[in-house]
């Protein structure tokens, strides 16, 4: 039977970031809707059809690649919720690459540009997200995150199940 759920994209973030990451999420997430790990969300939804091409990009743009640097740049408001925003000008040309590659066949929300971010908070009341960013802001600074690889992912309405991990060097 050939697989009809959509595949999700992420880079996938260093075992210490990682941690930290879901640590805030965690402590801030609604534990009812808190079903994934932090991440790194590179596509949201590509067809299933593109599953052997997909996994063949991915294994070109990690293999013998260094790591791209990425840092936690400033948190963005999300409304009902608080991110992180990430800088990664390298990663930026990663997901250029491939939404080039996959350009026909992207969604709306995928063709709509790329705002990369790890959300530690959401579906929470306005107000209780305010205080959360003012919060988060009085203690920011900038800093490195690593990233470790590229990682494919199906979607099938709940926790996303594992397609494909792409390591960097």
């Amino acid at each position: 039977m050939s697989e009809s759920a959509p595949i999700i994209v992420t880079a996938l973030l260093g075992k210490a970031d990682a941690a930290w990451f879901d640590a805030l999420r965690r402590a801030h997430f609604p534990p009812e809707r808190n079903q994934l790990e932090a991440h790194l969300t590179m596509f949201h939804h590509l067809a299933p059809s593109l599953e052997a091409e997909l996994k063949q990009r991915l294994a070109g743009e990690t293999r013998g690649v260094k790591a791209p640097q990425a840092w936690a740049a400033g948190l963005i408001s999300l409304g009902a919720g608080v991110a992180f925003r990430i800088e990664s000008p390298e990663l930026a040309d990663i997901r250029d690459r491939l939404a080039e590659a996959f350009a026909p066949m992207l969604m709306p929300q995928d063709r709509a540009g790329w705002r990369p971010h790890v959300t530690i908070q959401n579906k929470v009341p306005p107000q209780d997200a305010k205080a959360l960013l003012r919060m988060l802001e009085a203690e920011f600074r900038p800093s490195p995150v690593a990233i470790a690889g590229l990682a494919s992912w199906w979607y099938r309405g709940g926790p996303w199940a594992p397609l494909s991990r792409h390591m960097f060097a």
